[in-house]
């Protein structure tokens, strides 16, 4: 009986001419597509102006890349650097390699960045985003499998995942099949969204607390799934756990900390989407505006007069329409 397992994709890379169309690629934009649409959407709800998420995307969009390809070179050096490496190929994000903390970190960066130059409160702006990270998370890790990549251990269970001669790491060619673990953290992700969504439509939570949520619930799964993967080197290490394990566990602790303190001094969701200095411009405009249409009770009486009648002429009576 032939054994069952996930194929890998023949290609991962596609030719519109001479323009290269990368599965990788492909996954995160369309992650970046689902996650404006979910924000545009809660933020709205919030009571934000649509289109603000989009904005603050393209700050954090690009900073978010140059973060999450900055923690990846820095995690994994050796891949760029030292004898026989290339280290121009550092600079090759679409190839793949995007380390997700250093994504979110300067990703959040460019969203303070945004929010600072429209007057936009940052908690609630974070709040509303956040959840739809995780589906863009869910939608990018496909990516990995694209390019066959941070697969987990060898595994003959029937969803193990055929990896290609080429691309399994050194001491494990003589393996097959292994843990697909792009797809455990797809599902995890997709898991932690619905319980995002509903913890804070539950408590309705603000003040931040669902971006603390947010990663406590993708931490909790990330811990266990970084444990299966395989593509490590002796510095990822520490005190006998991948450095990803230990991140994660910090940050679910600092996570937990913030989400329950704030909770106990807040509670509740912010009033109010927008900085004072916005909602006094924008005041001072609707007021500006106004004094530009006088009101009828201080017309003159010249004004107030309909046409003729200032002249001394008397009013015309309602005559009937002389037709065409």
């Amino acid at each position: 009986m032939t054994p069952l397992f996930i194929p890998s994709p023949a290609e991962g890379v596609w030719y519109l001419g001479p323009i290269p169309l990368r599965g990788y690629a492909l996954c995160i934009i369309a992650g970046i597509i689902a996650a404006i649409w979910i924000g545009e959407r809660r933020w709205v709800n919030r009571g934000g102006i649509r289109g603000e998420v989009t904005d603050l995307a393209l700050w954090a969009v690009p900073f978010g890349v140059v973060g999450g390809r900055l923690y990846h070179v820095i995690t994994d050096h050796d891949l760029y650097f030292g004898a026989g490496r290339s280290p121009i190929d550092a600079l090759y994000v679409w190839r793949g390699g995007l380390g997700i903390w250093g994504a979110i970190t300067l990703g959040a960066v460019g969203v303070w960045l945004g929010a600072k130059s429209k007057g936009i409160r940052v908690p609630p702006a974070l709040d509303a985003m956040v959840p739809g990270v995780l589906v863009a998370q869910a939608m990018g890790r496909w990516g990995n499998w694209f390019n066959q990549e941070l697969f987990g251990k060898p595994s003959t269970q029937p969803w193990a995942l055929k990896i290609d001669p080429g691309n399994r790491p050194p001491g494990y060619e003589r393996y097959a099949t292994f843990q697909p673990t792009f797809l455990y953290e797809c599902i995890w992700d997709l898991g932690a969204f619905g319980f995002v969504l509903w913890a804070d439509r539950r408590w309705k939570l603000g003040h931040g607390r669902v971006v603390a949520l947010y990663v406590m619930a993708y931490t909790a799964g990330r811990g266990w799934i970084e444990m299966l993967r395989i593509d490590d080197v002796e510095y990822q290490h520490v005190l006998g756990l991948r450095l990803n394990v230990w991140t994660s566990i910090v940050l679910f602790i600092l996570s937990a900390i913030y989400f329950f303190v704030v909770g106990s001094k807040r509670r509740g969701r912010e009033t109010e989407v927008y900085t004072e200095k916005r909602l006094a411009a924008e005041h001072a405009t609707a007021a500006g505006e106004s004094e530009t249409d006088t009101p009828s009770d201080e017309l003159t009486p010249a004004e107030a007069t309909p046409s003729g009648e200032a002249a001394g002429e008397k009013p015309r009576k309602n005559l009937p329409d002389p037709g065409p």
